[in-house]
Order: structure tokens, then C-alpha cells, then sequence
């Protein structure tokens, strides 16, 4: 017999909002997890947007954290090491100004003997907007940032979308109408209703549950449903297999006999 999956407590009722409104657009959903908003200033540049991606893929190997395959005594993922100056004089970066900085020398030279990356180690030059970006960061003050996870959260007002009612609509439309996408038609009340069970729940919507849903007129009728699927047990196990796959659960050891397994498994002394 499979073991029983523990008892998840009745979660309280949300404001289902958001979720809703996530799921009127087919193919509409959470963005990632890292993508960031642009700044109303399209030539800000940002370090951990901007910069820290060419840092990471480009100079980071031989000018990172690991001082064992550091080159030049040069670190650049730190500003004081990335600033400070070098035994040859130069300084890779020089704060406010781009044309003084030995990295920009480097990346924008012609001399292969000089180029960064190493022509010699098979290293590419940088694109002219990689170029751009890092002369651009370096002219506005070089300004490092600490890992996204250990910055506070920043209000961002929404950008005006026509046809957007809700906060996330207005984010989604405003990037669909940067990349010259049309949004699809909203979705039917029946098509919604079986998106948003299947994402919550992972099953579909019983008959009974389309037919209350179509015959339910109030203004907060797919809020009311939101709760009620955030309140199901189907909720909780569906959520729960991430943290089943972590635990490494299973019924039996599957191979050899096919043991039973303990359920030393749900304490996770591992």
C-alpha cells in the first residue's frame, strides 16, 4: 500500500486577483524569475541587469572571485579590486570615466596581443553592444550592486496598456507592444475556468463546476473560484510533488526485491 501523503492545512482565502487575471490571455503566465522591468530611463544601465551577465561570461574566469586562476592581480566582480590600482599603473576602471579605464582599452583595442578576452585562448571580442554597455556603465559611475536576493523591493508604478484593467495586464500588453506582438482575445468564461484548474489543481473542472461557474454573475465570480481551488487538497498535492521529488519519496526501493521503503523518508534527515 502507497504511503498516505500528509494532511496540508486549509490555506485562508486570497485575494485571487492576480491570478485571475493572469489567466485571461491564452498563453499568458508568470514571467521568469529574472526578468526585471526596464527602468523608465532606457539609458540607465544596471549592474546585475546589464553588466554582471558580460562580467560573468566574459571576465570572470580569469578576473573572479578564484584567486588561483586570477591573471593581472586583477578582480572585477568586486568595485574596490575592479578600481584599485594595478602593478602596470592602469586601473580597470575608473569611475565616471570610460576613455581612462584600462578595461575599455582592452575591449575595444585592435592589438591581439592586448585584447581582452585573450585572442590567444580562443577568447571572442565583445559585441559593439556589450561595448556599449560596459562604456556606458563606467561613464555613469560604475555602480556595483549585490545580489538581486539581498536588495529591498522597489514599487514600480505599471506602464499605461491600452486594454490592460489589471497592474500584471499592464506590464504583459506594455512588453507585448515592444516586441510587436497582438495579444490574443480574452478567453472564453469556459476556456478560463478549465486554464486556471488545470494550473492550480493539475485536473480539469467537473462538469458540476463549469455549469455553477457559467451560471455565476457576480462581479468576483473568478476570484471565487481562485479561492476555492487554493483551498483544495488537490492544491496541496499538486504543489507538494516539488517537495516529494526533493525528498526523493517513493513506495518502494523499486529495483532488486522491490522493498517497501521506511517513512524515515518524510523527515529528510538527508
Amino acid at each position: 500500500m502507497p504511503h498516505p501523503l500528509p494532511s496540508f492545512p486549509k490555506l485562508p482565502p486570497l485575494a485571487a486577483r492576480t491570478v485571475a487575471a493572469l489567466l485571461v490571455l491564452p498563453g499568458m503566465g508568470p514571467t521568469s524569475a529574472h526578468a526585471e522591468v526596464r527602468p523608465a530611463n532606457s539609458d540607465e544601465v544596471r549592474y546585475n541587469r546589464d553588466v554582471l551577465p558580460i562580467l560573468a561570461d566574459r571576465c570572470f574566469a580569469c578576473h573572479g572571485f578564484d584567486a588561483s586562476h586570477r591573471k593581472a592581480g586583477l578582480r572585477l566582480d568586486q568595485r574596490d579590486g575592479a578600481t584599485a590600482l594595478l602593478e602596470s599603473g592602469a586601473r580597470a576602471i575608473v569611475p565616471g570615466e570610460a576613455e581612462a579605464s584600462e578595461l575599455i582599452a582592452r575591449i575595444t583595442t585592435d592589438e591581439a596581443d592586448e585584447a581582452m578576452p585573450p585572442r590567444k585562448s580562443g577568447g571572442n571580442p565583445l559585441t559593439p553592444a556589450e561595448r556599449d554597455i560596459l562604456e556606458r556603465w563606467i561613464a555613469q559611475g560604475a555602480t556595483y550592486e549585490p545580489h538581486w536576493a539581498y536588495l529591498p523591493p522597489v514599487k514600480i508604478n505599471p506602464p499605461t496598456a491600452a486594454g490592460a484593467t489589471q497592474p500584471v495586464d499592464q506590464f504583459i500588453r506594455a512588453r507585448l507592444v515592444e516586441g510587436g506582438i497582438t495579444p490574443s482575445p480574452a478567453a472564453d468564461r469556459t476556456t478560463w475556468l478549465r486554464r486556471v484548474t488545470f494550473d492550480l489543481t493539475g485536473l480539469p473542472p467537473t462538469p458540476a463546476e463549469v455549469g455553477d461557474f457559467l451560471s455565476d454573475n457576480r462581479p468576483d465570480a473568478r476570484e471565487r473560484v481562485v479561492d476555492r481551488l487554493l483551498q483544495s487538497p488537490h492544491y496541496g498535492e499538486r504543489w507538494a510533488r516539488w517537495w516529494l521529488d526533493l525528498a526523493h519519496y517513493a513506495d518502494s526501493d523499486g529495483y532488486l526485491q522491490d522493498f517497501i521503503r521506511p517513512v524515515a523518508w518524510r523527515w529528510c534527515d538527508w
